[in-house]
């Protein structure tokens, strides 16, 4: 079983940046790619990036690529989302996933998810 807790999130301008952060907990090593996902009001949960357990491996979505960034600490079981150059359309609810079974970029690969946290960017 893999915990996770997301913190970070919160009000910005558009144009302003945010830090997002995910903590795992296991009972073995986090060993696995971890992604972060997104899911706006009314609509799908929409891939947003992904990490290798290296970190020599990263894929972004084409909506937040140069503007967004993920990276990993593996000693502190922790993966992060540097949010540059925000937009309104960015404002979602973020959630991180853990040890994908299949595709990385699909939400039906992950069974470990966190309960998310809220980012809304003001225009």
């Amino acid at each position: 079983q893999v915990h996770l807790v997301e913190s970070g999130g919160g009000l910005v301008q558009a144009g302003g940046s945010l830090r997002l952060s995910c903590a795992a907990s296991a009972r073995t090593d986090t060993t696995y790619p971890m992604g972060w996902f997104r899911q706006a009001p009314g609509k799908e949960r929409e891939f947003v990036a992904v990490i290798s357990w290296t970190g020599e491996t990263t894929c972004y979505a084409d909506s937040v690529k140069g503007r967004f960034t993920i990276s990993r600490r593996n000693a502190k079981k922790t993966v992060y989302l540097q949010m540059n150059a925000l937009k309104p359309e960015d404002t979602a609810v973020y959630l991180c996933a853990a040890d994908p079974d299949g595709i990385w970029d699909r939400v039906e690969s992950y069974d470990y998810w966190g309960q998310g946290t809220q980012v809304t960017v003001s225009s």
